[in-house]
């Protein structure tokens, strides 16, 4: 894939957003915007025939909201082959972000982010290594523990310190990348860590993480 663009569909239904999005995106090397979509429909549409690498994708849209996308689309992956999700979401749209990460999005921005997070969170999803806007996790994720828990503390899933250590900085939008350079690690390491991470707490991906993370008490808002 280095050698490939990143294809992108972009859906929203404004149309201003729109044309931001695909302007900042087909600006940067390496990213080619192949689809834009005014509704849910039309972006499922164009996501099977397109066959994009990645789908940015509203939460809030007219006769197919951003959720129901998330969930055809993550349920329409075959073999692991397939766009990934990244939704965009506002501040007052909790509830729907939990949702979408039930139903499998691997990334979540704010409307208001800048060009570059843009940029790396569809180069992360291209790469199948989400980026979760560090507004949103502190914000959403915290929110998680303040509703009913298990009491679980991380020696319940077995983790070691080094595992709690990685999955505090995923739980605040650190990317592989730049947990790495924190902990003196190879990417590689970093991923191996992850995938053990995953297995002991039972998360199919890292925004997962980041919710047990939350949920558990492993990280709070003071290690933000």
């Amino acid at each position: 894939m280095a050698d490939e663009p990143i294809d992108v569909v972009i859906a929203d239904d404004q149309e201003l957003v729109r044309a931001g999005f695909e302007m900042i995106l087909d600006a940067q090397p390496g990213i080619r915007v192949v689809g834009v979509a005014r509704d849910g429909a039309e972006c499922v549409e164009l996501a099977r025939r397109l066959k994009p690498h990645v789908v940015l994708v509203d939460v809030r849209m007219p006769r197919l909201d951003g959720l129901e996308v998330t969930r055809t689309l993550t349920a329409e992956r075959d073999g692991g082959q397939g766009p990934n999700v990244v939704v965009i979401t506002t501040f007052d749209q909790d509830d729907y972000v939990r949702d979408a990460l039930r139903f499998g999005a691997c990334g979540f921005l704010l409307k208001d982010a800048s060009p570059a997070l843009l940029v790396e969170a569809v180069r992360a999803a291209a790469r199948g290594d989400a980026l979760v806007a560090p507004a949103v996790t502190v914000r959403l994720l915290r929110e998680l523990r303040a509703g009913p828990g298990t009491g679980a503390g991380p020696d319940t899933a077995g983790l070691s310190a080094r595992e709690t250590e990685i999955m505090r900085l995923v739980a605040v939008g650190r990317t592989n990348q730049e947990i790495g350079e924190a902990l003196f690690l190879s990417l590689s390491s970093v991923k191996t860590y992850l995938a053990r991470i995953q297995s002991k707490t039972g998360a199919r991906n890292r925004v997962e993480v980041a919710a047990w993370a939350w949920e558990h008490g492993v990280v709070t808002s003071r290690h933000h």
